[in-house]
């Protein structure tokens, strides 16, 4: 067992013993729209989560979204792992970098890897994470070949491995800190990490600070500490960028660039996602059973009315649900979703629709311009003689799966394949099918199972193009717009937003300017 910090020496998950803040480093404040309830990164898979558990975790394997074409994020690059290579279609083997601390004080080593990849954190009954299997369900084991080497064995071919290993779920944990912690849940409160920051206090409802972890392996934190602060108000947000209360504002609406820009002191930095904003439909409901009438609800929706209306044409439709970040496996010559309200009122009467309520609920405030569009395909769904009503609540997974008809949601692309985007998000092991059970279908598994263990590109690209035919004729859901995510920050500040939620604050990604960094 590897030694660890005793309790009297750490409090909210900080040690008392390392090195002091260097004066001239910022303290940051960071105005969000809402924070994770827990900060559990196996549990936590959200876009307000994961803005957070970035810095406190690192994953064996990186994602570089500072290179390569448009930021995509393909380029892998080391982390935790300094090499990796195939032993064989079903083997690859991991060398462990040295002398990497967690922020309690114990050695990383190759028992943390074992354990962070072990079915009782990812993939068994009793795990943290409900959708593991969704993101390691082809894994059949990791074993430990010494120290710092580690062999991961999947059940059968599975080409995006190592992307798995750079991207959510792969957070790296502490065996023993989490095994101490587990029994009462304090891990999900106090997680300790490799990461360049940690949790300095957790009041999530108020906000969240991290402090630097000086015993960083990436370099010292150019940051003192960090502060997630909670905001929901956009205008408050905004006003206390331009007063200097704040560093850094999440969710900029399109309509406030202009004005944050106006400013000499500050600015705005925008991305579009790798993520697009989704409706999702209870085919079990009897109103929605009918495949032609969540046809015609697709059909009978103006996306780019919707993208120059709420986004001023920043928002981007994609041809499918699918991104550039795909490469060569990405569906070029893939025809747009359609508007078509002629063909959807047609669709409808051979539903034998009948004017029946559908009840579209959906959250004020967690995604931008959720409410607005909401209320824009409302009236076009009613243009086309859908009878349809708007439930606004402030957490839409409390209502019963069986109540539900209409939601929206979010699908970001775990990694750049369609594996990571369509498979992960609408297969049998996340939230449409497991959760919500929205959804059961049958050829959409088989087809997706296939192409997530078959290496030969040509054979994998056919199975994507028929996994994207199902999903837009059983119509599930729909793809509404990639969001033009926004931030506004100190100009002084020197920060890159990526075209994923994460928000990256080690010391490569930020320096102040103000602070002679």
């Amino acid at each position: 067992m590897k030694a660890i910090l005793s309790a009297g020496l750490i409090a909210l998950g900080s040690v008392s013993a390392m090195p002091a803040f260097a004066a001239d480093r910022p303290d940051l404040v960071i105005a969000v729209a809402d924070n994770p309830p827990t900060l559990e990164p196996a549990k936590e898979l959200s876009n307000v989560g994961t803005r957070i558990t970035y810095s406190v975790f690192d994953t064996l394997i990186r994602r570089d979204f500072l290179s390569g074409e448009g930021g995509s994020g393909s380029k892998l690059v080391p982390s935790l792992a300094t090499s990796w290579k195939r032993i064989d279609d079903k083997t690859l083997e991991v060398s462990l970098r040295q002398g990497v601390k967690f922020q309690n004080g114990a050695d990383f080593n190759a028992d943390d890897v074992v354990f962070t990849f072990s079915p009782e954190r990812l993939t068994g009954k009793e795990s943290p994470l409900p959708q593991g299997r969704a993101y390691f369900g082809v894994l059949d084991h990791v074993e430990k070949v010494d120290d710092h080497t580690v062999r991961f064995v999947t059940k059968a071919p599975d080409p995006l491995l190592e992307q798995r290993l750079a991207s959510w779920a792969s957070w790296i944990v502490d065996k023993d800190d989490w095994l101490a912690k587990a029994k009462d849940k304090g891990y999900a409160q106090f997680p300790v990490g490799t990461g360049p920051y940690m949790l300095d206090e957790y009041r999530a409802d108020q906000y969240i600070r991290l402090k630097a972890f000086d015993g960083y392996w990436g370099g010292a934190p150019t940051a003192s500490t960090v502060t997630f602060k909670k905001v929901q108000e956009p205008a408050a947000r905004i006003a206390g960028l331009v007063s200097g209360e704040f560093d850094i504002v999440t969710n900029v609406a399109p309509d406030q660039i202009a004005q944050i820009d106006s400013y000499g002191d500050v600015e705005t930095r925008s991305v579009v996602l790798a993520n697009s904003h989704v409706l999702v439909y209870n085919t079990h409901n009897p109103v929605l059973e009918d495949k032609r009438v969540r046809q015609a609800m697709n059909l009978a929706i103006d996306r780019k009315l919707l993208v120059d209306a709420l986004w001023d044409g920043k928002a981007v439709v994609p041809n499918g649900h699918q991104y550039p970040e795909y490469g060569d496996m990405y569906q070029a010559d893939r025809p747009n979703f359609a508007y078509d309200p002629e063909k959807a009122k047609k669709l409808l009467a051979e539903a034998g629709y009948k004017g029946e309520t559908i009840v579209y609920s959906t959250e004020p405030n967690y995604y931008l311009n959720a409410l607005p569009a909401a209320q824009a395909i409302l009236e076009m769904w009613k243009a086309v003689g859908i009878n349809a009503t708007l439930n606004v609540v402030e957490d839409v997974d409390t209502i019963p799966n069986d109540q539900l008809m209409v939601r929206n949601w979010s699908n970001s692309t775990r990694y750049p394949d369609p594996v990571g985007g369509l498979w992960n998000t609408w297969g049998p092991f996340n939230s449409a099918q497991k959760t919500w059970q929205s959804w059961s279908p049958t050829t959409f598994n088989e087809v997706g199972g296939k192409l997530e263990t078959t290496l030969d590109h040509d054979t994998r690209y056919k199975l994507a193009v028929q996994l994207m035919d199902i999903w837009e004729d059983e119509a599930p859901g729909t793809i509404l717009y990639q969001p033009l995510e926004t931030y506004g920050a100190r100009k002084s500040l020197k920060w890159q937003p990526y075209t994923f939620y994460y928000m990256d604050l080690r010391p490569y990604n930020l320096k102040d300017e103000a602070h002679g960094q």
